[in-house]
């Protein structure tokens, strides 16, 4: 039966050493003492005993003048306001859609902060309620942006810019929300022929490059369902490689890291890089790459 069993070996190499990147300054685990002096602030991730600030959760000491805080190492999604997300449409109510977005509570949607087809500017009508399944319905893909948080810590999103909206024919990949780099823009169009939303959330989407003049005209909710031609299927196939190395090497997503990551792994083909070694070799060139650039 183990006739056919392929069989995977690589030679030893010599391989250089990376410095590993600075060790955070104070990591804690929960019942961990932060600090005795009674005239700090308590904030997330802490709790008061006996006249003694500690951990509640494992993570990093972030103090900020008097306030203490424990930033976790490991968490769902909390979002803040300006926030870019990817997320998949799990319910549509009245005058809303529920989406998952990697939080603990689903996001909510509402019927009047999306772009109605053709971007027309109105009130929304009772037609328009009827209507939100042609729009919206369960299992698709959308990008949007945090609005607003709820008290009860759920995200209100709105889709208004033309650049949000449905997303098409393409890739997800999750990661921990905590290695995507905050950046002016999370949307980058990469020279390698494929287009990249980070999402804030830790949901990257890859997807050939979008032609923003025919999403414009579309107003965001007409799918190009032509099949994907093979090359850019492979482009997408190396980069969702590429980021799960990274993630899996603990490198922060950004599009310059994305890039450098694509650039390094064109030596291999593609279901290599889902070898350990290879994705390590992978991400161990970027973090050099990074590092050279950062002096």
């Amino acid at each position: 039966q183990f006739e056919n069993m392929a069989v995977h070996i690589t030679l030893p190499e010599s391989r250089k050493k990376t410095a590993a990147p600075d060790e955070p300054k104070h990591l804690v685990t929960p019942g961990d003492v932060i600090t005795t002096d009674t005239g700090y602030m308590r904030g997330h991730g802490t709790y008061m005993d006996d006249d003694k600030l500690k951990a509640s959760v494992a993570g990093v000491v972030e103090r900020v003048n008097k306030l203490i805080c424990v930033q976790p190492l490991k968490t769902r999604y909390n979002g803040e306001i300006g926030d870019v997300v990817v997320g998949r449409i799990t319910e549509v109510g009245q005058r809303r859609w529920r989406v998952d977005v990697n939080s603990r509570l689903d996001a909510v949607l509402m019927l009047s902060a999306v772009n109605l087809p053709g971007g027309e500017l109105r009130r929304r009508s009772a037609e328009d309620e009827l209507m939100m399944r042609e729009y919206l319905q369960e299992g698709d893909l959308i990008s949007a942006e945090v609005q607003a948080i709820f008290h009860d810590g759920a995200l209100s999103l709105h889709t208004r810019s033309l650049k949000y909206g449905k997303l098409g024919q393409g890739v997800t990949v999750q990661v921990s929300p905590s290695l995507i780099k905050r950046r002016k823009t999370h949307f980058h169009n990469l020279p390698c022929g494929a287009s990249v939303i980070l999402g804030n959330n830790g949901y990257v989407w890859i997807c050939p490059t979008v032609d923003d003049e025919k999403v414009e005209s579309s107003g965001g909710y007409q799918q190009d369902l032509e099949p994907v031609p093979s090359a850019d299927r492979e482009v997408i196939a190396r980069l969702r490689n590429c980021i799960l190395a990274l993630a899996t090497h603990k490198l922060m997503l950004y599009d310059t890291s994305v890039l450098y990551s694509y650039e390094a792994s064109r030596q291999y083909q593609v279901k290599d890089l889902l070898q350990p070694d290879v994705a390590e070799k992978v991400a161990d060139d970027t973090r050099q790459r990074l590092q050279m650039e950062s002096g």
